[in-house]
């Protein structure tokens, strides 16, 4: 079921390729206070290179090997291609103005050119924010401005927010053509060797991916070009990442979202695989192209987990490539997970991060891959504390607390949000993440609860202020609290309604509710239950008890 691991002579140089063993000189102490540190031996993180010079030097060996490729279009790119282009719209776009230090908006769904369009743009000193091709106009809006995005690259499907946006760009690309902006191949047309600009690795800023938060609009999250190859150093690790040149990679999960940039597309390419994008889950075109790319390790979301343990068209296809099935964005439960792995005949395994972190502390090992309700390992070269929420002190091993975490991999700030900085990232450096869990005694962690009130859907974050402001906005409501709840194996919101005096609540209102809510969110934050109750539970100080709120629903339920 393994992948065999090449030899050192088979194997291309690049900078980070220590290999992480167990450091048996660490042992597993969680007493009071107690700082636990990564049971794999730390390995080596360069500080004096580029994300884009890092990925492509790592990648250089593999050539005319196919890097990505479109299943439904059959377009391909080897990496050779991803290199040299990469470079010619890097030199393109200083020539055109981008200075270093400038933001860039990428729109787009998952399409080979997205690797080449990032690394490019970082190259030129640009820093990328990634937006969700699924929001709305208001939702570009906010990222837009509060980024301060001064070039926007999109698809011509896309093309459209640009005339509704309140938002000026120095200028618009499109993947294609569209009324109003540049053909991103013009950015090929003539060899454009790039200028060599100065990069400082631990706080010149590369990606600025957006994190949803629980009482205020998402954040935009800065991550360095240092967290960002901290993080492919502690993920290359055999212990639990057994990619090879043979792989091929399913590429579904969206590239915007700091999990599939990081781990299903530069961690993949720096192995040699070929990651195959699909633009989206669509049952059909995913297991054909699972069946007909012959994908040994795909990177997945809960709900897709659902979908292949569960759906009777499955048995259809011959899966028998498909060697690792990673879950992550999301919690996953035991059962799911075990039956997906009978299923199949494969490894089913999850891991744990967050925006914050790059995205990856916890990958749960291959030896360990029978705890399928488990994060796994810490890995390398970062630290935890598991405390107590109420006084802050370390708990003992097995019991639940807070999971802090520390590491280079981490985040230094949100952009310009220094108060939401400092309530997230302490004065030693540790990440509150906000989430319950516990470890057990082989050093293996497990997430059983949210601190944060965050709904996590299909792996998104939907975070419930924003669709209570909303639903404040509609006629019939007067109050309103927002939580998630269990949906068709995955989560989704449910909306507690406070309504006008003489309003009823009817099927007809909740139908005009949620359609008035969906109007003005991405569709995976649409509301998909509605209850009506006289008052919500709040604090005197006004914040929602969401806890009584989820005691409601369990009730109703019964």
């Amino acid at each position: 079921m393994f992948s065999i691991l090449r030899s050192a002579a088979q194997r291309p140089a690049i900078v980070c390729r220590v290999r992480p063993i167990i450091a048996s000189h660490k042992p597993l102490l969680l007493c009071k206070y107690a700082t636990i540190p990564s049971l794999y031996a730390d390995v080596p993180i360069p500080d004096d290179i580029s994300l884009a010079d890092f990925v492509i030097r790592g990648t250089s060996d593999f050539g005319d090997r196919v890097a990505l490729v479109d299943h439904v279009s059959g377009r391909s790119l080897t990496y050779q291609q991803v290199a040299a282009q990469a470079r010619n719209i890097a030199g393109a776009l200083q020539a055109r103005g981008l200075r270093k230090g400038e933001v860039f908006m990428v729109l787009s769904p998952n399409v080979p050119e997205f690797p080449v369009a990032f690394l490019g743009i970082t190259m030129a000193g640009g820093i990328v924010t990634t937006a969700n091709p699924n929001y709305t106009t208001p939702e570009l809006q906010h990222q837009a401005s509060d980024s301060g995005a001064q070039y926007l690259l999109t698809t011509p499907e896309l093309l459209y927010h640009v005339a509704e946006l309140k938002h000026t760009f120095k200028e618009v690309f499109v993947m294609g053509e569209g009324e109003g902006a540049t053909p991103f191949a013009d950015l090929l047309l003539t060899s454009n060797e790039p200028t060599a600009i100065s990069i400082h690795p631990k706080t010149d800023l590369v990606a600025l991916p957006y994190s949803s938060g629980t009482t205020s609009l998402p954040k935009g999250v800065c991550l360095t070009h240092y967290n960002i190859i901290a993080n492919l150093c502690q993920y290359d690790n055999p212990a639990f990442n057994r990619l090879t040149a043979e792989d091929s990679i399913l590429g579904l999960l969206p590239f915007f979202h700091i999990y599939g940039l990081t781990i299903v597309l530069f961690a993949s390419l720096m192995k040699g695989g070929r990651v195959v994008t699909l633009q989206k889950f669509e049952p059909m075109v995913f297991l054909d192209a699972l069946q007909q790319r012959q994908i040994s390790m795909a990177y997945v979301a809960p709900p897709i987990v659902h979908f292949l343990a569960k759906h009777p068209v499955v048995d259809q296809y011959d899966l028998s490539h498909l060697r690792d099935v990673f879950s992550g964005a999301a919690p996953l439960g035991m059962g799911l997970a075990q039956t997906c792995a009978e299923r199949l005949h494969t490894q089913m395994r999850q891991g744990y991060g967050m925006t914050e972190m790059s995205p990856v502390s916890h990958v749960l090992s291959f030896d360990a891959r029978h705890k399928h309700n488990s994060i796994g390992r810490l890995v390398s070269n970062m630290t935890l504390k598991i405390v107590d929420p109420e006084t802050k002190a370390a708990v003992p091993r097995g019991e639940t607390g807070e999971l802090w975490l520390k590491g280079p991999n981490i985040m230094p700030r949100y952009l310009n949000k220094p108060e939401a900085t400092a309530e997230t990232i302490d004065e030693e450096g540790y990440l509150h993440t906000g989430d319950v869990g516990y470890m057990d005694e082989d050093g293996d962690c497990y997430i059983v609860d949210r601190m944060k009130e965050l709904i996590k859907v299909k792996g998104f974050q939907v975070a419930p202020a924003e669709i209570e402001d909303i639903l404040q906005k509609h006629p019939a409501v007067v109050d309103c609290g927002v939580i998630g709840i269990p949906f068709e194996g995955d989560e989704a919101p449910k909306a507690f309604l406070v309504l006008q005096p003489g309003v009823e609540g009817t099927p007809a209102l909740n139908e005009d509710i949620i359609h008035f809510a969906a109007e003005r969110t991405a569709r995976y934050k649409k509301i998909r239950a509605i209850s009506y109750v006289d008052a919500i539970p709040k604090l005197p100080s006004g914040k929602i008890v969401r806890r009584r709120l989820r005691e409601l629903h369990a009730a109703e339920a019964v």
